[in-house]
């Protein structure tokens, strides 16, 4: 096996259990490794520190996976991770109102690159790193001896990938391919998503129990839901019983998926308004009609990629939330999101705060937003750490 050594001082990060190696922490490498290819991490004074893949087309230049040295990075070893992974998830398997979630969550389930979401009876897959795609294989074997999925889809056409020095791939692993549209349930409520084309992997879970908290405001209150997708917050309010409910999204498949998702479920058409539109625009015609709502959503795109892009993500959330503030009257209500890993929750609070001081609103922090449970954080790894949002009341 290829050891690589780092260089002194730079074993810091790995003895706390981090799992990113960044190029600039490597020494020597004694050897010729191919990406993807797992490597010995040595410190300067040559002594065993972790396993890991390697890359060298990325800034992160070993994803580790191991600290035991005397552990082999086996199909047996894989076998362990995704078993541990699926069982931690026992209760979330057991729940018959949901049955759309993430079964593999990349380093906080120590495979770092792979993700699983489970829809229904098939699985979607996402393999964004060099390492895991050399143990596709491997993986989708025991992906189908552990769980027997109807199929296993490919959805590994993420940026990061190219990061990585690896080829987008879309399309079917394993099994039966999945229709156009298929039903899930999530908190009771049915979904039609669309695997092969949809955003993410398919649907976006991440949102499951902000969805459900959300919706106890929504009785008898007017909703705007913008960047509404196949329509999470719109259907749980919905089912909360709001008195109307408007749906924004720049996407033609995201509007049409979302009003089957409403006529699914025999929700009230009448008080239901799509709009096919970019959010700023969409919100700026509001305000100069003098539209207002009691509930206003936004869950935008990831804004910063990387912290590189903070201060430009910055400006563009302030912005959003200027606008959606500026629809609200005193005991309005604003839920808002960043899924940009860069932002953390005091810097989010920090620009929902200019936001409201630009909006001429005074406002109230009454509840924190997270990601769900099968979206676990490793205290070693906060980077893990995406979601975040805030329920703010204008005062």
């Amino acid at each position: 096996m290829v050891e690589i050594r780092l260089k002194k001082g730079k074993e810091k990060a790995v003895l706390q259990l981090h799992p990113w190696v960044f190029s600039g922490a490597l020494d020597k490498i004694m050897g010729s490794p191919v990406n993807g290819e797992v490597v010995k991490v040595i410190s300067a004074n040559n002594e065993f520190l972790a396993y890991g893949y390697f890359n060298d087309q990325s800034r992160v230049a070993i994803r580790l996976l191991e600290w035991n040295e005397g552990v082999m990075i086996d199909e047996e070893w894989y076998a362990k991770k995704i078993n541990a992974a699926i069982s931690s998830r026992a209760q979330l398997l057991a729940n018959a109102e949901t049955n759309a979630y993430r079964l593999i969550f990349s380093e906080a389930d120590f495979l770092p690159g792979l993700i699983v979401d489970k829809y229904a009876d098939f699985l979607s897959v996402q393999i964004l790193s060099s390492g895991i795609e050399s143990a596709k294989s491997i993986i989708i074997r025991i992906l189908c001896d552990t769980l027997q999925p109807k199929g296993i889809f490919d959805r590994s056409d993420a940026t990061a990938r190219t990061h990585e020095g690896i080829t987008a791939e879309n399309g079917l692993l394993w099994g039966e391919a999945p229709a156009e549209f298929i039903a899930v349930k999530e908190n009771g409520i049915t979904y039609h998503i669309n695997i092969a084309e949809g955003q993410k992997s398919g649907f976006y879970c991440d949102q499951r129990d902000n969805r459900r908290i959300l919706a106890e405001y929504a009785a008898g209150k007017s909703v705007l839901d913008c960047f509404s997708y196949s329509g999470g917050f719109s259907l749980n309010a919905f089912k909360n019983h709001a008195k109307e409910v408007f749906s924004v999204d720049s996407s033609a498949l995201a509007i049409e998926t979302l009003k089957q998702n409403i006529a699914l479920n025999k929700f009230d058409q009448n008080i239901h308004t799509a709009i096919q539109s970019d959010v700023n625009k969409q919100l700026r015609a509001f305000k100069e009609e003098g539209k207002k709502f009691d509930i206003v959503v936004l869950d935008p795109p990831k804004y910063a990629p990387s912290r590189s892009a903070l201060d430009r993500a910055a400006r563009a959330y302030k912005d959003l939330n200027r606008l959606g503030l500026s629809l609200l009257e005193s005991g309005g209500l604003l839920a808002t999101f960043s899924c940009s890993g860069a932002v953390d929750i005091e810097t989010f609070k920090q620009i929902i705060a200019w936001a409201a001081l630009d909006a001429g609103k005074e406002v109230q922090v009454i509840k924190q937003f997270s990601q769900p449970e099968d979206h676990p954080v490793r205290l070693s790894f906060p980077e893990g750490e995406y979601l975040k949002g805030l329920l703010v009341r204008v005062v």
